[in-house]
């Protein structure tokens, strides 16, 4: 049904195309400014005078653009381990993005829709049926409407929100989920996100001041892959069938031990708990008001510094996975198990899953926070800090997270022979850190260290009047000694970017960079801007 809207929408968009009054396929307009980094700037332009470019000022203008992209991915880990090299499919080769934007200055609108471009999913035309016939290349990236009165603008729709002033991910950024599905474009944010349905209001109250308030009717959080065997599926889900299983497997040795009349089920039990290698406990749904999320922001200028601060009350977007004691469900399995092997069942009782006390949870939390930029001897400073107070204010409930401060200092600078400098550290401080149970099946914060530090670097060079870029990021979690460093060259001329790049994962295994070590990979790729 969603793919059958984004087309429909695609289309109604074309179609305004082909009646917009005056144009003639050349007039583009600039949307309402985005939210600002530091300063202010052109961000506070209440009119449509300078935005747009058409020839009347009551017409309506529509603009496209857009980017197509071709690609290799090469896996070092599949060469280097004698594997065969899996044949890269066109889908695998081609993506692209595709925007929409319409504006209306007389009645003060603009509207936005976006896609991303898959093609492996595009109809078999040779094999349409009735179960492929909804397939459709467009993923639908963003889609809202915005609309204008005086000093105050209005956004509703799908989409992606930029809070604090990090150029990387920083504690204040807490809108929209991560898409962690796939790696390799982990230091593209805007790629990065997921956009959200939300209602967003905007009151510029002067020059230098906004206030913002966003209201998201329900709540995703982080996508990650938990397909078995997928490269980027995160150790974090794929432990929770052997922390059931060893779980199950603990009480039902209890549980015979205290039972012996039931010991002829034993031989059974090893084939029996194996069902539960690939137990999945099902996600709560958080797609009900329930689950409303709602913040407040204010942002101004004080001569050269820009000040912020915020409040938020929504959920983590990491979900934490606990189990209770499963004697209920051992008490009603073993029974029912010997029941059926007495009565020469081919399928033995496996048990009533509903007595098996799994739990995925997305902990509520309020986010208080304040931000700072600032431009000193020639390095442009931000930072950001907030605390977050969570349900488990006594810090002993092991299916919700306690609360925790996070905080991001961060520069960037030119430094020498024209090499700029990116820097930023980011680091969360869990309180109540002594009062985390013992076993990490049962408190799924037991067992992890009471800060997390992450160091994000960019150190990039430009060559022939900024046509060829040279660059090294690296992201390196300093608790968990693993790194994630990513070098690249671009090459550009007019809308034609050719690159060359690769990642590389290394340190400890256990990290949650360093798992993916066998996912080091180099890419080569050639993208048309428009």
């Amino acid at each position: 049904m969603q793919r059958k809207i984004a087309v429909l929408a695609a289309l109604v968009l074309i179609s305004s195309m082909v009646y917009a009054q005056d144009f003639d396929g050349t007039e583009s307009f600039a949307a309402e400014p985005e939210n600002f980094d530091s300063g202010f700037g052109d961000d506070f332009d209440f009119g449509f005078d300078e935005g747009f470019s058409g020839s009347s000022a009551s017409a309506s203008v529509v603009a496209i653009s857009g980017e197509i992209e071709a690609a290799f991915l090469g896996y070092a880990h599949d060469f280097s381990s004698g594997k065969k090299a899996k044949a890269a499919s066109l889908g695998d080769m081609v993506s692209g993005m595709l925007n929409f934007s319409i504006a209306d200055p007389k009645a003060n609108v603009t509207a936005h829709i976006g896609f991303n471009l898959s093609v492996d999913s595009f109809i078999d035309l040779a094999n349409i049926s009735s179960a492929n016939a909804a397939h459709t290349p467009l993923i639908l990236d963003e889609a809202y409407l915005q609309a204008f009165f005086g000093p105050v603008n209005i956004t509703a729709g799908y989409k992606k929100l930029f809070w604090g002033r990090a150029d990387s991910l920083g504690p204040l950024d807490i809108i929209n989920p991560l898409d962690y599905s796939d790696l390799t474009e982990i230091s593209d944010l805007n790629k990065l996100k997921i956009a959200r349905p939300l209602l967003n209001i905007n009151w510029y109250i002067n020059d230098t001041t906004k206030l913002e308030a966003v209201f998201i009717p329900n709540f995703a959080g982080h996508r990650f892959t938990m397909n078995e065997g997928d490269r980027w599926a995160p150790a974090q889900f794929s432990d929770i069938a052997k922390k059931v299983k060893n779980n199950i497997t603990d009480e039902i040795m209890r549980f015979l031990a205290a039972n012996p009349a039931y010991s002829a089920v034993a031989p059974v039990l090893p084939s029996l708990t194996e069902n539960f290698s690939g137990y999945m406990p099902p996600f709560p749904d958080t797609s009900s008001l329930e689950y409303f999320q709602a913040g407040l922001r204010f942002a101004t200028s004080i001569g050269s510094i820009d000040i912020g601060g915020q409040y938020f009350y929504g959920n983590l977007f990491q979900p934490g996975f606990t189990m209770g004691s499963p004697e209920k469900f051992v008490a009603d399995l073993i029974p029912g198990l010997a029941s059926s092997l007495s009565g020469g069942s081919s399928d033995p009782y496996t048990g009533n899953l509903s007595l098996l006390p799994t739990k995925i949870n997305y902990t509520r939390y309020h986010q208080i926070g304040i931000d700072y930029a600032q431009v000193l001897f020639g390095f442009t400073i931000r930072a950001e800090a907030a605390i977050h107070l969570t349900e488990d204010m006594a810090g002993t409930d092991g299916s919700t997270a306690n609360p925790f401060v996070g905080w991001s200092l961060g520069f960037d600078r030119d430094i020498v022979w024209g090499i700029n400098f990116n820097f930023q550290c980011n680091e969360t401080v869990r309180l109540f850190h002594k009062k985390l149970g013992k076993n990490p099946i049962m408190d799924f914060e037991a067992g992890t260290d009471p800060t997390a530090t992450r160091l994000t670097m960019r150190v990039a060079k430009s060559f022939l009047k900024d046509n060829l870029e040279t660059a090294v990021t690296a992201l390196w979690d300093i608790e968990k000694s693993d790194c994630y460093i990513i070098p690249a060259i671009n090459w550009t001329i007019k809308e034609v970017k050719a690159e060359l790049s690769a990642g590389i994962f290394a340190g400890k295994e256990s990290g949650d960079l360093g798992q993916y070590w066998e996912n080091s990979f180099v890419k080569i790729g050639l993208t048309y801007s428009f």
